[in-house]
């Protein structure tokens, strides 16, 4: 009777338990976040606080010049990660796996770090206007405003079309390229009327992310000193005029509406469109040869490429051991003594990144791991919307995130003792977790659906109990998976800085991300900031390639603990 009671209700209550952590760490408090934009002091519905806001000059301008960065970016940034993908899929290119690789590079740095650097080496007095100016007589104003804002955003990126593109380009039906080749298509016709339209689904889910997370971006801004975007300026209002300012909840609003319009286009687009092909993996697209000015055409576009999106960790690397460098092409000299002071006063935000990463990521893959399996293996009605609930967070901005934590715990106390909820660490980590929760589902779901139920049901014809064959059969498959889920999400948990800088109350709390903010914000502090940067890219590079040699090993060992 009691296996029978676990069998029936065991999955209410894992479901039950899932719903509630979404329910008190994301639904609600965007609900207060959508709730406190709409209603007065005395809690009665307005549309006012919006009219205040289309009433000031500098929120319209806001509105608008961020719209206008986040479009840019995704067009600058499909310039930059189409013709890559196209190019390392479709054609023999002698390191094309080292160039994917190589542009995947600019998501494991803080976008806000990559601008400090591009300033040195794009900026008025940077090494390639100092070199331009010096031989050919002009500059390029390229970090300037929001141009600069856009073209760090562009270059940050642009590695989410890319990812997608080329996954979306290796699973075309090589059948339908000979096809458009035996009725004549060549070149530019042949990509733009074959090639391009049936990987679109991966693109726009890429240009729709970018989109996303340039609206998301708040310390790019910041260090740039552009504060004339949305999410300055709704940082700015709620930590100038503080938590109760009607206009921050306001354009936290605008951004959730924007982020959610731009997911919802991008799959509108698909619906009723059919790009499924007949074949899979065994008749890919037909890599061909290239010759004479086509091969120098394309090797000298990929090395453009590479040098200007490598250009920020090139400029990073080079700050950090710099003791001088302004108005010339490279330091004037070198020293260790910015990674001396790292080492010496930023241990703890060290220890401090690779403690909350760990348990963002750790929860993330228990949550996931449990919502594929309600979703997969259970037949609880409307499942499904475990999904739709926890996918809800790609469309919610970091920094509208944290927002609602600190009106949802506003005079809250750590339960029997006196400290504010607010001061803690653990509202930064949950905000981790809960922002990465969608990439790590993703990868759980596709892992689960790839364990056949029959293994399962061989393990329970033998006497396993649900949490035996979960334990036993279930995990060990998926662990490759899993493991990546774990890895996606510490990897942008760790260069997060829109929710901590919210959420971060005092020095001892601070993560890595928090720190490199704190030292760009002086010249002076320039040097110790480029070098935790080195080291923030060095341990997410570490922890990548640890994780995937454990997912190999995984991989081996999973057939073994399925015939067991």
């Amino acid at each position: 009777m009691r296996a029978g009671w676990r069998s029936a209700w065991g999955p209410w209550a894992l479901a039950g338990v899932v719903l509630l952590f979404l329910g008190v760490f994301l639904l609600v408090p965007i609900g207060l976040v959508v709730y406190t934009a709409f209603v007065t002091e005395t809690g009665a519905f307005t549309l006012g606080h919006f009219g205040n806001f289309f009433g000031q000059t500098l929120l319209r301008e806001s509105f608008v010049n961020s719209l206008l960065v986040a479009l840019a970016s995704v067009f600058f940034a499909s310039l930059i990660a189409v013709p890559l993908a196209y190019l390392t899929v479709r054609f023999e290119f002698r390191g094309a796996l080292l160039i994917q690789t190589l542009g995947v590079l600019p998501l494991i740095m803080p976008p806000f770090v990559g601008a400090v650097a591009l300033q040195l080496i794009f900026g008025r007095s940077g090494s390639v206007n100092l070199l331009l100016n010096e031989h050919l007589g002009f500059t390029v104003p390229i970090m300037d405003g929001l141009v600069g804002v856009t073209f760090v955003e562009s270059i940050h990126y642009f590695p989410f079309i890319l990812l997608n593109l080329v996954a979306a380009m290796r699973n075309i039906d090589g059948a339908m390229e000979e096809s458009a080749l035996n009725l004549g298509a060549r070149g530019w016709r042949l990509f733009w009327r074959i090639i391009f339209p049936l990987s679109l689904p991966g693109y726009l889910a890429g240009a729709a992310l970018v989109f996303v997370k340039v609206f998301d971006d708040l310390g790019t801004p910041l260090v740039m000193g552009v504060t004339n975007m949305l999410a300055p300026q709704a940082y700015l209002r709620i930590t100038s005029v503080g938590i109760e300012d009607p206009l921050g909840y306001v354009i936290s609003v605008i951004m959730i509406a924007l982020s959610i319009v731009a997911l919802w286009v991008a799959a509108r687009v698909m619906k009723g469109r059919d790009y499924a092909t007949l074949q899979k993996g065994g008749n890919a697209l037909q890599r061909r040869k290239l010759r004479g000015w086509e091969a120098v055409l394309a090797h000298g576009w990929v090395l453009f490429v590479l040098l200007v999106t490598l250009a920020p960790h090139i400029g990073i690397a080079l700050m950090s051991f710099a003791r001088v460098w302004s108005f010339s092409v490279l330091p004037d000299s070198y020293t260790l003594a910015h990674y001396a002071t790292v080492f010496t006063d930023s241990r703890q935000m060290i220890t401090n990144t690779l403690q909350y990463c760990l348990m963002a990521a750790g929860l993330d893959v228990l949550l996931g791991t449990a919502i594929a399996y309600l979703i997969y293996r259970t037949r609880l009605p409307a499942r499904q919307w475990l999904d739709y609930l926890a996918s809800i967070a790609l469309a919610i901005p970091g920094l509208v995130l944290a927002i609602g934590y600190l009106r949802m715990f506003h005079g809250v106390n750590v339960p029997f003792t006196d400290t504010p909820m607010v001061a803690t660490w653990f509202l930064i980590m949950i905000a981790y977790a809960v922002r990465r929760l969608p990439y790590a589902l993703r990868s759980c779901m596709a892992a689960l659906q790839q364990v056949h139920i029959s293994l399962e049901e061989a393990a329970g014809s033998l006497g396993a109990g649900r949490v035996s064959t979960v334990r036993r059969i279930m995990v060990p498959l998926m662990m490759g998976g899993i493991l990546a889920g774990f890895v996606t999400s510490f990897i942008t948990a760790a260069v997060e800085l829109s929710a901590t800088i919210l959420l971060t109350s005092a020095q001892s709390q601070a993560p890595m991300s928090y720190g490199i903010y704190l030292y760009m914000q002086s010249i002076a502090g320039r040097g110790p900031g480029a070098a935790l940067g080195v080291v923030m890219v060095a341990v997410v590079a570490v922890g990548t390639y640890l994780s995937h040699r454990v997912i190999e090993r995984s991989r081996t060992a999973a057939p073994a603990a399925g015939h067991e």
